[in-house]
């Protein structure tokens, strides 16, 4: 999520004198200069507008920017799907695709010590699953029947069906490494410990305002441009602005609104990329539930527009999840173009039922969700009421069954993880537990497709057939705009993952002048 959509709350600084004020507010931002030489430093100075509430691997309440400081991943994925090799040097799928073994890295430890083996591997794979869950933690646990240390440095996965796209569940925020120490005393949360290049450095951090990571000096890899990062939390865009100009921060993420201002100054360039996606699930939707009519469902989404949506937030609406050039992009999907007046003839035919409805809201989404709701109460008898919740509140419930629609954020990148994530009756996201069975026909064709050349056409069926039962719908892809500091920094470049936020090449990102 944008910063500005996660923590609304201002938090005023001087980072060069780090004094920081409360996330509650009061203060002012720094008297800047744009356009202010700053000298040279070995320290990489990031805002991403909050720190997360949890450090927990797999946790949903940490962002990719923040967990790719500290934490890596077994493996890497490159935009096109090729698989690389990180923590995870070799790999091989067993028959049907229903195990998978990883040969491990054997000069990897953690930040606190920890030998990162096999063992490491089971933990961290144990607790996500069986602790964590959520959205990252819940397809582990629906799709990992078990995970075992063959020998020090190898490790088998064996899945409860063929899953022949996991690699590219391993190179995201579903199983980053942590140290297992750290895990069983439950630091973790607080204290990030990962095998990454910088550590967590809490005799250098500010309680609130800063979090300093520290060169982690027996770091297996290649170092970094920068040695140590600093992560700020500065919520309020103009403060945030205020401090990339003046040279306090060296990269930020930023606003459509603040564009004017980078656009006149001659330090700061900037980027954008697609990062986020989102539309209404309609969660209640077994035979009988709320949404439990096909037809209902078809009629709330016709009524919905999420062009509005696309012009009020910056982004592109889309009639499908997957956009073209994806694996489980569908040409023949045409999904649910906004036309009020079909929506309200189908309405009519279907005898004008009574909805009454809730769906749970953050400060971060509310706007959006307030908009897609008006929407669809446009139709006779439909009452869906927005019940505002904190980001606590909102992460714990709004896709747990509690509240009948909801909105998605969905970084799933293959159509399988989607699917399993959203519509398989053992999905997280699917407290129902309810499949179609002509949903369930072809997902179970296109799993036992494993990694064949036809899956992806039996994926896109899978793809066809959700739209067709308007399961969700109101689909929306936003952009990350990413600035930065052209007198400090150089070389900043989105990284090689897709549909992430806060997407930079850390390791890539060098001193300028230097």
């Amino acid at each position: 999520m944008k910063k500005r959509t996660l923590l609304q709350a201002m938090v005023p600084l001087s980072i060069a004198g780090l004094l920081l004020a409360g996330c509650s507010g009061g203060g002012s931002a720094p008297d800047t200069g744009e356009g202010t030489a700053t000298a040279v430093s070995d320290t990489l100075r990031v805002n991403w507008g909050s720190f997360p509430e949890s450090w927990e691997p797999g946790s949903q309440q940490m962002e990719p920017g923040t967990m790719r400081i500290p934490y890596e991943t077994l493996v890497l994925r490159q935009s096109d799907g090729t698989i690389l090799p990180n923590l995870a040097t070799e790999w091989s799928f067993g028959e049907g695709s229903k195990s998978l073994t990883l040969t491990l890295r054997d000069d990897v430890v953690f930040h606190d010590g920890t030998p990162f083996d096999a063992a490491a591997v089971v933990a961290n794979v144990e607790y996500v699953r069986d602790v964590v869950g959520g959205q990252f933690g819940g397809p582990l646990k629906a799709a990992v029947e078990s995970v075992v240390a063959d020998d020090q440095y190898t490790v088998t996965f064996t899945f409860t069906r063929p899953y022949g796209t996991f690699l590219a569940l391993l190179s995201q925020r579903n199983l980053p490494m942590g140290s297992p120490a750290a895990i069983a005393d439950g630091s973790i949360k607080t204290h990030p410990v990962g095998t990454g290049p910088w550590a967590y450095d809490e005799a250098q951090s500010t309680s609130g305002s800063k979090m300093y990571f520290a060169e982690f000096a027996d770091y297996w890899g290649e170092k970094p441009g920068f040695a140590n990062v600093e992560l700020y939390a500065i919520a309020d865009d103009t403060a945030a602005t205020a401090a990339l100009l003046s040279g306090d921060l060296d990269v930020t993420d930023t606003e459509t609104d603040e564009l004017p201002r980078f656009d006149s100054a001659a330090n700061v360039a900037y980027f954008d990329y697609p990062a986020i996606r989102n539309n209404i699930n309609f969660i209640d939707r077994a035979p009988g539930g709320t949404f439990g009519d096909p037809q209902v469902r078809e009629a709330l989404c016709l009524a919905m527009d999420a062009e509005v949506v696309a012009d009020l937030g910056g982004g592109e609406a889309h009639n499908q999840h997957f956009i073209e050039g994806e694996p489980g992009h569908n040409p023949d999907i045409t999904g649910f173009q906004a036309d009020l007046d079909a929506a309200l003839e189908l309405w009519e035919e279907l005898g004008e039922p009574a909805v009454e409805a809730q769906i749970g809201a953050a400060p971060f989404n509310k706007q959006e969700i307030q908009i897609r709701v008006d929407q669809m109460n446009k139709l006779p008898n439909v009452n869906i009421t927005v019940q505002e919740l904190d980001m606590a509140q909102y992460l714990s419930t709004w896709n747990s069954g509690q509240y009948a629609v909801a909105l998605g954020n969905n970084p799933q990148i293959t159509p399988a993880d989607w699917y399993g994530a959203w519509f398989s009756d053992t999905a997280p996201a699917n407290p129902s537990k309810y499949v179609s069975e002509e949903l369930k026909a072809l997902a179970g064709q296109a799993q036992a497709a494993g990694g064949s050349p036809e899956a992806n056409d039996k994926w896109a069926a899978v793809m066809k057939q959700i739209s067709d039962e308007a399961l969700t719908c109101s689909h929306f892809a936003s952009s990350e705009i990413i600035a930065y500091n052209t007198d400090t920094v150089t070389d900043v470049q989105p990284a090689i993952q897709v549909w992430e936020q806060n997407l930079i090449d850390y390791r890539a990102i060098r001193p300028a002048g230097a």
